[in-house]
């Protein structure tokens, strides 16, 4: 049978004494690690290196970088902490360009700007002068050309402001895909109907529609064109119903009545 070994309390206590001493050290390395770092925060936060240094401004094409600033009111040296980005979207979207913006912080001194603008949906003519025309009927007169390039359509006659607004909302639902076929759009009010347009297409045809529902009842072109015959021309009614009419339809239809109308006449005269 073997001898249990016995550690006495004196063996011990240098052990003990020991671990608590560790133990001690690490404690203080912890809590003066936590006091380092919160000196260094209060003087980061207290020094330039918290101050706003750049801006990175995305999404923007009918506003200048500059401009986009100065509605946010912010300026260099602002305190990266202390920015308010709901206020700052907020007088962003005082602009009518603007339809969209996302503000963030890029540390460790950059605020980022993400704008989503109203798209462009055509031009309106004034005076000889072309202005681009967003997708909630701001026309952009600060934008001003001389020539019409033809990237989208042009809003010919819309005198009435309801009217503009309710086309360009119409032509902002479009798929691009058929708004860059669009060259222009005339408004022809009526007695019965002020909504009333007729547009005239790059490939070469006429649409008569309605301002009402357009977007949707447009989608409907492509569809129309692609059973016409090469080389057809005429007028794609997309009103009531959806359907062709060949130039010449409404030629022979005028003089079969008046040739309906002379052989009464004659008989008449009989």
């Amino acid at each position: 049978m073997s001898e249990e070994k016995i550690v006495s309390i004196e063996d011990r206590i240098p052990k003990l004494k020991q671990a608590r001493k560790k133990k001690a050290n690490r404690r203080l390395i912890f809590y003066l690690s936590i006091f380092f770092i919160l000196i260094a925060v209060i003087v980061y936060l207290q020094s330039p290196l918290s101050h706003v240094r750049s801006f990175d401004v995305t999404g923007n094409s009918f506003l200048t970088d500059e401009e986009v600033l100065n509605l946010a009111g912010m300026a260099a040296g602002t305190n990266i902490w202390t920015i308010d980005r709901e206020a700052i979207s907020s007088s962003v979207l005082e602009s009518p360009i603007i339809e969209e913006v996302e503000v963030d912080r890029q540390l460790p001194w950059t605020v980022q700007i993400k704008l989503t603008e109203h798209e462009r949906v055509g031009y309106k003519e004034e005076e000889n002068h072309f202005y681009p025309v967003l997708g909630n009927g701001t026309v952009l007169t600060e934008m001003e050309q001389n020539t019409y390039n033809g990237d989208a359509p042009l809003l010919v006659g819309f005198s009435d402001q309801e009217m503009f607004k309710q086309m360009t909302a119409q032509l902002q639902a479009l798929p691009e895909s058929i708004l860059g076929i669009i060259s222009e759009i005339h408004w022809q009010p009526s007695d019965g109907d002020n909504h009333s347009i007729m547009l005239y297409m790059n490939d070469g045809y006429m649409v008569s529609g309605t301002i009402r529902e357009f977007a949707e009842k447009m989608q409907v072109y492509p569809s129309i064109v692609s059973q016409l015959e090469p080389g057809s021309e005429g007028i794609i009614h997309i009103g009531v119903g959806a359907y062709f009419e060949a130039f010449g339809s409404a030629e022979e239809t005028a003089d079969s009545e008046n040739e309906a109308d002379a052989e009464e006449d004659s008989t008449q005269d009989e």
